[in-house]
C-alpha cells in the first residue's frame, strides 16, 4: 500500500504504549493495532485529529506516502 504509518514512530518518541494511546484517543488496542501495522483500509478524521492531539504531532508525522514501485521492486526478487 502507498500509504505508509508511522504510529509506532510516534509511541516511541512519547514513550507511550499502544494501550495507553488507544485509552486516550478512545478506540480499542485492537482497531489501533489495525491502524498502526498499515492494515487499516481508511481512517475517520476524527480519529486522526485525536492521534495527532495525544500524540502532539501533525498527520504528516503518522501518515506518508510511499511510491507503489518502491514498494513492488522490494518485495521483487532480483532476476539473474
Amino acid at each position: 500500500m502507498p500509504i505508509a504509518v508511522d504510529i509506532d514512530v510516534m509511541l516511541a518518541r512519547r514513550k507511550m504504549s499502544v494501550g495507553e494511546l488507544a485509552d486516550r484517543v478512545g478506540i480499542t488496542p485492537a482497531n489501533l493495532a489495525v491502524l498502526k501495522n498499515g492494515r487499516a483500509k481508511a481512517v475517520r478524521f476524527t480519529t486522526l485529529a485525536a492521534l495527532c492531539e495525544v500524540l502532539q504531532c501533525q498527520p504528516g508525522d503518522l501518515l506518508r506516502w510511499e511510491a507503489e514501485d518502491a514498494a513492488d521492486v522490494s518485495r521483487t526478487p532480483e532476476r539473474a
